[in-house]
């Protein structure tokens, strides 16, 4: 989905509303900052009298009072400095947290469609650097850009009371700093949008590397891996140095500008016209100012780039925050339905393909019967599947649970009349109890958990290990073997008692013993229940009670399996082929 990139102010004022409930903080900040700004202002305008008065001996308090304004002022400006630093950093990390976030609950919330036209690495990418950019902007680099700012804004107001005319010059000047900062500002929102996605390749390549590790090994993928990580690392390097030149560019060519205006002062000061209107202290005071300027007009510059990185930050994860939800418009809450499912003349294309996957598909399945699909891979079997879940929308055509469309069910309700258990079989980084009552709270007892475990034949291989239930089973459930996680996934769905079950090549990938196992697991989760079963292994559909046939996305052959195996088509082909393979 392509989106037009907003201006920094519409970025800027969506992002303020992040802080909306961090008032006290942001308060506290500015407070502080404006604090730093005066006392920096107080302590140049205390050379005026220091020179015009105590140093001359008009007022000999002067000198007797000036090492404890010293340290008065000294000590107010660290208190200034902490307090804005503090609450800025303190309001910029809650903002952070709440991007971050709102991006992971709304990442859980999308489409299946939007995941498969985006990189894992990419995402993890928005969410950990892109938010990191965020932090920055949003505490150090606004810190720096506001007390500087307010800094600029107090030394211009005390040159301009103490003398006006000289002070006039500066104004001059800054018509033109503020156009340099401006287009140094646009080029540093477009290297940020740059450097985020060159990052999200960095980790796009990573990960790829990291899941495909055993690949990598087993074919000798070193060098290929190595050049494309060494490309995108690369074209990270080259946006940071083009971030870096134009920063290191702009410095200097902005210090020289107020150079001139702090070198026409002095010239003009030599004018006896200007001089006899000076004390020694109001001249002091103004070149002190200028010279004080320098600093804080440096800085700003600086973190310009930080503050446009930070924007071009915002405006990437605001398009993904845009990007719609899955579409949940169902008020039919219903405990558990019958089960009886119904597929109307359904037709139905994947976002970015031209041929549909599904092509007026028309079926019905009764309560607690069986239904088989058979077909060859990309026939659009697991499209029936993906369809009846609602993970794709977009369909013609309509799908009946109960005589009701699901478009009716709320989407978790829909979804919790479904166990679904696909070939790949994903597991949590957690205890396999965890596992199997993934996502129920204290809804099941240790007892209920066990039940199911012994249901699916998973008990037999757990009881081995040390811990048991408690056994952390790692990312994926790496530590398991093909077979076990399946029976995990059949326990899972046992434990849900859901009415309609969904097996999805649920045992292909498996030796002969693990799928004897699994198919008695399955034979006993089928017992009442709905059950949609998409099939390698003929031999595992034998007993359903209809068998559809796919081809192309349409359904071509219907039947109970001795039918359809005494007809002379593509199933009991299909057969043939297997009973001769076996």
């Amino acid at each position: 989905m392509s989106h037009t990139k907003p201006s920094s102010m519409a970025t800027f004022k969506r992002l303020l509303g992040y802080v909306k409930d961090k008032k006290i903080g942001l308060i506290g900040g500015i407070i502080g900052m404006l604090g730093y700004a005066a006392v920096d202002a107080t302590f140049l305008y205390s050379l005026k009298p220091l020179l015009d008065e105590g140093l001359t001996g008009k007022d000999p308090d002067v000198l007797t009072y000036m090492p404890i304004f010293v340290l008065v002022i000294i000590t107010t400006r660290g208190i200034a400095a902490f307090l804005s630093t503090y609450c800025m950093a303190w309001v910029g990390n809650h903002v952070v947290m709440k991007l971050q976030r709102s991006l992971f609950n709304h990442l859980m919330h999308m489409p299946v469609a939007f995941f498969d036209q985006r990189s894992t690495g990419d995402l993890l990418s928005k969410i950990t650097y892109d938010s990191n950019q965020v932090a920055n902007a949003a505490s150090n680099a606004l810190v720096s850009i506001f007390r500087e700012g307010a800094t600029v804004i107090a030394l211009l107001c005390l040159m301009f009371y103490q003398s006006w005319q000289l002070s006039l010059i500066f104004f001059l000047v800054g018509p033109v700093v503020g156009l340099v900062i401006n287009k140094v500002s646009k080029r540093f929102r477009t290297l940020g949008h740059q450097i985020q996605d060159a990052m999200g390749s960095v980790t796009t390549a990573s990960e790829q590397m990291l899941k495909g590790h055993k690949e990598v090994l087993m074919f000798g993928g070193h060098e290929e891996e190595q050049e494309k990580f060494g490309s995108v690392s690369n074209s990270v390097r080259r946006q940071n140095m083009k971030m870096i030149s134009a920063k290191a560019i702009s410095v200097p060519v902005i210090q020289f500008l107020a150079s001139i205006a702090l070198a026409f002062v002095l010239y003009l000061a030599t004018f006896p016209q200007v001089m006899e209107t000076l004390t020694p202290g109001t001249f002091t005071l103004i070149i002190s100012s200028m010279f004080a300027l320098m600093k804080p007009i440096k800085s700003i510059t600086q973190v310009n780039n930080e503050i446009q990185k930070g924007l071009a930050a915002c405006d990437s994860l605001f398009a993904i925050l845009d990007d719609n939800p899955e579409q949940d418009t169902g008020t039919k809450v219903i405990k558990r339905v019958a089960g009886d499912i119904e597929f109307k003349n359904v037709t139905f294309t994947y976002e970015g393909k031209e041929k549909p996957a599904l092509k007026a598909v028309n079926f019905k399945v009764q309560a607690g019967r069986s239904l088989a699909l058979v077909g060859r891979s990309g026939s659009g079997k697991s499209t029936i599947a993906a369809i009846l879940t609602r993970f794709y929308d977009g369909i013609e055509g309509d799908v009946l649970i109960d005589g009701q469309s699901i478009y009716q069910y709320p989407l978790n309700n829909l979804r919790e009349q479904m166990a679904y258990v696909s070939q790949k079989v994903h597991l949590f980084d957690d205890t396999i109890a965890n596992n199997i009552a993934y996502a129920t709270g204290d809804t099941y007892s240790r007892e209920q958990i066990i039940a199911a475990a012994e249901t699916a034949h998973a008990m037999e291989f757990i009881d081995k290990f040390p811990q048991g239930l408690d056994t952390v089973v790692g990312e994926d459930g790496v530590m398991l073997s093909g077979g076990q996680r399946q029976r995990i996934a059949i326990a899972r769905a046992l434990l849900r008692d859901s009415p309609i079950l969904i097996l999805d090549e649920a045992t292909s990938a498996l030796d002969t013993e693990s799928e004897r196992h699994i198919q008695e697991a399955l034979d006993v989760l089928q017992k009442d229940r709905t059950s949609i079963v998409i099939a390698h292994r003929l031999s595992t559909i034998e007993n359903a009670d209809e068998i559809l046939v796919v081809d192309d996305g349409a359904i071509i052959e219907r039947g109970n399996h001795q039918a359809l195996s005494e007809a002379d088509g593509i199933y009991a082909n299909l057969v043939k082929m297997q009973q001769v393979a076996e």
